[in-house]
């Protein structure tokens, strides 16, 4: 006796299957930010001038006339007012790049320049040149603040 099987095949329902119209991705409005670069640095300039205290332009003026004064700081310290005339530099460059001071002068675009090199500059071992250093880096930093007060760019200097 012969035995005869019957094989189906199995097939998936059409209901299972995505239509067409399924396989569509919706369509997404893209994200456009509020600010374009322009913008984005206004606000920066903003924020850093609102950040900027008259306390600390009195810290500022102080280490300006320390490292401008006949007296020049010992060598104990000196590498200490250094490294804060650096970060005096580094908030007014921001400052005056994020508010567009150096636009307003070719002398402001000039201190910006003198700041950033004499910012990356390495204090020198001797101390004679240290001095010296630093009071070409309180110069720019008192001049710098000048131009920045003069294009309202600064608030608060005493």
């Amino acid at each position: 006796m012969t035995v005869r099987t019957h094989h189906r095949r199995l097939a998936c329902p059409a209901t299972t299957r995505p239509q067409a119209a399924e396989l569509e991705t919706p369509t997404v409005t893209p994200w456009n930010p509020p600010l374009d670069a322009a913008g984005l640095t206004d606000v920066h300039g903003l924020l850093l001038r609102w950040a900027w205290t008259a306390h600390e332009s009195e810290d500022l003026l102080d280490d300006v006339a320390t490292a401008l004064d006949d007296i020049a700081p010992s060598e104990e310290v000196i590498e200490d007012f250094v490294q804060r005339s650096r970060g005096h530099l580094m908030r007014l460059v921001n400052i005056a790049v994020s508010t567009r001071a150096w636009q307003e002068s070719a002398y402001a675009d000039t201190l910006i320049q003198r700041a950033r090199t004499l910012r990356a500059s390495e204090m020198p071992g001797d101390y004679r040149h240290a001095v010296l250093h630093l009071r070409q880096m309180g110069w720019v930093v008192g001049e710098l603040l000048d131009q920045l007060v003069a294009f309202d760019s600064i608030k608060g200097v005493a």
